[in-house]
């Protein structure tokens, strides 16, 4: 199947028609947010995306490369598995991502408390972080969500988070990503979620971080 052969496209000669006719199906942006901080396998996919069925996953994964949107690879021995990743063009979308999810979060009739991701919850914080707030903070930031690790730097004003080792941070929190969205977005704090995610290293430093994701402020609503 190509792009161009789809049964709905808007016909249109926008760009933003067409970004939509590329990725505006259910399931197309949250695959490709699963894969912008790296390659990953079919299974690992579902796993991030407990929603979708496989014949759904399957269909956008090939719409997808079509579209020339992300490439399909096999690792090297001993993995040999075949993954999925964003081709340049692809990684260069995360932009798209920061707009919505800024726009989004300011929806009167979005839910709270909705789960995450390990990856859309980094994805989040590269998007909501309070840069001006960060002020002459230098410090790393750990993070351990079961089998995933992702490293994050703040210094000069600038916060930069990736996958890397959390251990050797400054402060290292592990355990559930949606607790951790809970304290950061939802109000809790580290005590209310003791059960499900740990502080190792500077506390002081974890309180601090934490509190440089502010949320705008909701758009009117317009319903009665």
């Amino acid at each position: 199947m190509t792009a161009s052969s789809r049964k709905r496209a808007y016909n249109d000669g926008c760009a933003t028609a067409h970004a939509l006719d590329l990725v505006g199906d259910r399931w197309a942006m949250p695959i490709m947010r699963e894969l912008m901080l790296g390659p990953k396998r079919f299974t690992d996919l579902r796993a991030g995306l407990p929603g979708i069925s496989a014949n759904v996953l399957t269909q956008r994964l090939e719409e997808l490369e079509a579209a020339s949107i992300l490439v399909r690879r096999r690792l090297p021995p001993p993995a040999a598995a075949q993954v999925y990743a964003l081709t340049d063009w692809g990684r260069e979308s995360e932009i798209l991502f920061n707009v919505l999810g800024r726009w989004a979060s300011r929806s009167p009739t979005m839910p709270p408390g909705m789960p995450m991701s390990n990856v859309s919850v980094i994805l989040s914080l590269r998007t909501m972080i309070d840069r001006a707030a960060i002020g002459d903070l230098d410090a790393t930031i750990g993070l351990r969500f079961g089998e995933e690790e992702f490293r994050g730097r703040l210094r000069d004003g600038d916060f930069a988070i990736d996958r890397g080792p959390a251990d050797g941070a400054d402060v290292v929190l592990a355990g559930d990503q949606n607790a951790l969205v809970a304290v950061i977005y939802g109000g809790a704090t580290f005590s209310d979620v003791a059960d499900a995610l740990t502080v190792k290293g500077d506390r002081a430093l974890a309180d601090r971080f934490v509190a440089l994701f502010p949320l705008p402020p909701k758009a009117p609503s317009t319903v009665a």
